[in-house]
């Protein structure tokens, strides 16, 4: 059976893109055909010339990236947080260490070659958000990326030569031809487009008439009275 593909283009330093997820996966959680759905996360950055500077802490990036006061930043991180935890996240943005996330996407489409593409972007999003990880270093990749299962020479191997470094470029191309301007960003089998973390009951809707479109029904036709036969033979 062909599977449905959902591509979703996000940035790992996105909290709306970590919320996204979760409430899409509520929607799949009870979406009776699950099983033919296929994630394909794409990659997205947010601020591809970050150069973090150490000790810089995320309240003051914030307001300074868009012309307010840290206690705007803070504010602003304080009503994310309560969201995230609306969906059983628990967002630290008092220790989340501000990245420059191009390595962290090439990380991803080495796991997808061993079948992990979705897990490492819950790891890589929660070792961001959750846990203060400052995925700027290498070191810190290759030690989630053996978390994953993925060896470490692989990984090493990767990111000493932005080896997935045209796909991570070809996804940002693809995001720009379809109009993507904001993330997270959603696809569903190449028709119908959901921008940000929408409410699971927006996802759900999506998936329902996109399974419908994928697997149509045979049309009934009604003939004249008497005109079939019957499991029992009368005709």
């Amino acid at each position: 059976m062909k599977k449905i593909p959902i591509e979703i283009w996000s940035d790992i330093v996105c909290p709306f893109c970590y919320i996204g997820k979760r409430r899409l996966e509520k929607a799949l959680a009870s979406f009776p055909h699950s099983d033919a759905i296929e994630i394909k996360w794409r990659s997205f950055e947010l601020d591809p010339e970050a150069n973090p500077m150490p000790g810089e802490n995320q309240y003051k990036r914030l307001a300074s990236k868009y012309g307010k006061t840290e206690d705007w930043a803070r504010q602003m991180s304080a009503n994310m947080t309560q969201m995230a935890a609306e969906e059983g996240l628990a967002f630290d943005f008092d220790h989340a260490v501000p990245a420059n996330t191009f390595r962290a996407h090439q990380l991803v489409h080495l796991a997808a070659q061993h079948g992990l593409q979705d897990a490492a972007k819950e790891r890589l999003f929660k070792a961001y958000l959750e846990e203060g990880q400052d995925i700027n270093e290498v070191a810190t990749l290759i030690r989630l990326a053996q978390e994953l299962g993925i060896p470490n020479d692989q990984a090493e191997k990767v990111l000493a030569a932005d080896a997935f470094a045209q796909e991570v470029r070809h996804d940002e191309y693809q995001a720009r031809q379809i109009g993507v301007r904001g993330v997270p960003y959603f696809v569903f089998d190449d028709k119908y487009a959901v921008s940000g973390a929408q409410p699971a009951e927006m996802f759900a809707e999506v998936l329902a008439r996109v399974w419908e479109e994928a697997r149509p029904q045979p049309v009934q036709l009604t003939g004249t009275e008497g005109a079939a036969c019957d499991i029992d033979g009368n005709c």
